[in-house]
This record gives structure tokens, sequence and C-alpha cells, in this order.
């Protein structure tokens, strides 16, 4: 499967300084890990973001957004954004903001 490669650029700029990140490509798509840790991706033209356990039921009442289900089991504290929803700059920020910090609350690997 093919990714947005427009919406990784975007993550890129988003991720920049806010760590070790590194890209890696699984689910078909590519992954952004902060640290060793999976932090977003891109699977399709869709952003997947990691925002943790605790905050799944709030993220999946912003647009666009439902739970990760890659295999047929939905992924508590994993979540993926409709590109609608990614349009704006700060929309996105948003969501990288919320996958980083949760994603920093982890040991580094």
């Amino acid at each position: 499967m093919a990714y947005d490669e427009g919406l990784a650029q975007r993550l890129r700029e988003q991720l920049e300084g806010t760590g070790r990140v590194a890209e890696r490509k699984m689910f078909g798509g590519l992954s952004f890990l902060v640290d060793g840790n999976m932090c977003v991706g891109v699977m399709g033209d869709e952003l997947i973001a990691r925002i943790g356990p605790e905050a799944t039921e709030a993220a999946l009442g912003r647009p666009g957004s439902r739970l990760f289900d890659f295999t047929g089991r939905p992924m508590k504290g994993w979540v993926m954004v409709e590109p609608g929803a990614l349009e704006d700059d700060d929309d996105l920020a948003g969501w990288v903001g919320d996958a980083l910090a949760y994603v920093r609350t982890l040991p580094p690997k």
C-alpha cells in the first residue's frame, strides 16, 4: 500500500527538533518513531497517531478520527485521522502534539 508522501513530509516538518526521530515502513505505510517509540505515521492518506489509552475517548470525539484497526482488532490508544480533518496545519499539529505528549511518557528504546 502506498502512503501519502505529502502528509509524510508535513509530519517530518512537525517532528523536526522533537528528539531522535526515525522513519520505518510499517503497516503498509510509514511510521515515525521518537526516541525509539512509535509516535505517528501515514497509512494510505490517513494519519496514525499514538495518543495513549487514557486519551482515546476524547480523541474519538474529534472530527475525522476512529480507532486504529489494522488487523480486525482495534488498538486502544491509537487513532486514525481522515485527510479532511488534517487540511489545516494547526489541526495536524494538534494530533502530533498529543502523540508526542504520550510518547514522551514512555522510556526511550
